[in-house]
């Protein structure tokens, strides 16, 4: 195994360079695919959120897959590399298995505990699969960090930690108040309709909104979302139902509308709480567009912007009677947010689920020379069951089927103990040599060898498997 990591996070870079460096799907789909392009490289996959963007690679040289990985980011993100590279960490082999799964726990989260980073993962292996980048260490590695990041928070207390980025921006925005009290009949307006914006939308009807309007660039998107929230007859009907009935046992009834983008300006002028996550490249509310909306209003207006990068221009900070929490804002009140006592069990089981997905890797490393080596006798035996009809011609079929299955009996036992030895050794740490060693003791063809490899990582070797 030879996994290795190359990335930016809140806690490596500030949200300005993370901004600049945020990386649209077709840049990831670009990145994935020249990352397998360079020499060093066999694996990629790309994690890419509102707040760490990583590279995970599988290489055959470490200082040249860290310069390569390094200049990649780069190129795609558009940010210099002289200017990137202090901001980049790496972590290599263990130390990158464990960091994927610490991700996947909430531990590396801006909000400690936060569960949202289990799709964005399992979306990003989708990703390296639908691009064919995802071999078996990468597809071993995200299935097993998935796994973990659930057992994290179905047998501690990680969720009490912290709440999800949505919650956290909301309980920013309301200073103190109760999330619920404060938003009880507002109006929001939530701008995209992607899987944040579904969460806040969701967030802010549970909170018992009385008013919404859903904003996206495709408005049957929007519409399937509001949908989803208020209509118990819809596309969702079982989640529109529970949603619809909580908000009207809050004292009111929920209205919703989907509108396009064109009609963003005239929502915002009537809007108490706005929530924006897009995949814009640009800006989506300008500071001269909230100031327009401002005019003529005394209520104060509550703004949250999830987006990297960011949708609501900085600028709106200085507006008066504007409430902006920004990914920014979110990263300074989370640096004094409370630990729960869960988190040491939670690295507890990242310790634990590190060390398993070590072991188990090293021993898959060896069971395609044990394969080509139980394949290696078998085939002697055969030759030698030939050889021995040529010279016995006499024998009838149930004598020749004894002698056959004594021989592989025989072979059976002597390699029984050291394959079984050979596999335990190999599953501890510095085992991988064991393979090697394998190798050149009964001089097994490499390119045999290299084959199991193949068909093992295509899932085609299960036979081979049970057998070693």
């Amino acid at each position: 195994m030879s996994l290795l990591v190359v990335g930016l996070s809140h806690r490596s870079a500030p949200v300005s360079v993370l901004e600049r460096a945020a990386l649209d799907p077709e840049a990831r789909g670009k990145l994935l695919q020249d990352a397998v392009s360079a020499e060093p490289v066999t694996e990629s996959a790309v994690l890419s959120t509102c707040n760490r963007i990583e590279l995970y690679a599988d290489v055959d040289k470490f200082h040249a897959g860290v310069a390569e990985l390094s200049t990649l980011l780069a190129r795609h993100s558009g940010v210099d590399l002289e200017e990137l590279t202090p901001y980049l960490y790496v972590h290599y082999e263990d130390r990158a298995v464990h960091h994927l799964f610490s991700v996947a726990c909430g531990l590396d989260s801006m909000v400690v505990g936060e569960g949202q980073i289990l799709g964005q993962i399992k979306d990003a292996l989708a990703v390296a699969q639908e691009q064919h980048t995802a071999g078996r260490l990468l597809n071993d590695l995200f299935q097993q960090a998935l796994r973990v990041g659930k057992r994290a928070h179905s047998e501690t207390g990680i969720d009490k930690a912290g709440q999800s980025l949505v919650t956290f921006g909301l309980e920013q925005l309301a200073a103190g108040r109760d999330v619920e009290g404060w938003a009880h009949g507002k109006r929001a307006l939530v701008i995209g309709a992607g899987s944040m914006s579904s969460l806040a939308a969701t967030t802010l009807v549970r909170n018992g909104i009385g008013e919404l309007a859903v904003a996206n660039r495709t408005v049957e998107r929007a519409e399937r979302l509001v949908a989803i929230l208020t209509e118990p007859g819809g596309p969702g009907a079982r989640g529109g139902t529970a949603l619809f009935e909580r908000s009207r046992e809050r004292g009111g009834s929920l209205t919703a509308r989907a509108v396009a983008m064109s009609g963003v300006e005239d929502e915002l002028a009537l809007a108490d709480i706005v929530v924006s996550c897009t995949g814009a490249t640009g800006l989506v509310l300008t500071g001269g567009t909230v100031a327009a909306a401002r005019a003529g209003r005394t209520a104060p207006l509550a703004l949250l912007d999830l987006a990297m990068p960011r949708d609501i221009d900085a600028a709106v900070h200085r507006i008066e009677g504007a409430h902006l929490v920004d990914i920014e804002s979110l990263a300074d009140a989370s640096a004094d947010a409370p630990m729960a006592a869960d988190v040491d069990k939670v690295r507890g089981i990242v310790s634990d689920e590190v060390a398993a997905f070590g072991a188990a890797q090293r021993a898959a490393h060896i069971t395609p020379t044990v394969v080509a080596l139980r394949t290696m006798a078998a085939d002697v035996v055969t030759s030698e069951i030939a050889r021995l009809d040529g010279r016995l011609p006499d024998l009838d079929d149930k004598q020749r089927a004894e002698i056959t299955q004594t021989v592989r009996r025989v072979v059976d036992k002597l390699l029984h103990a050291p394959t079984v030895r050979v596999k335990q050794l190999a599953s501890e740490p510095g085992g991988a040599g064991y393979a090697d060693a394998l190798r050149e003791l009964f001089d097994l063809d490499p390119q045999t060898v290299a084959a199991v490899s193949r068909a093992d990582t295509r899932g085609g070797s299960h036979e081979a498997r049970e057998r070693a």
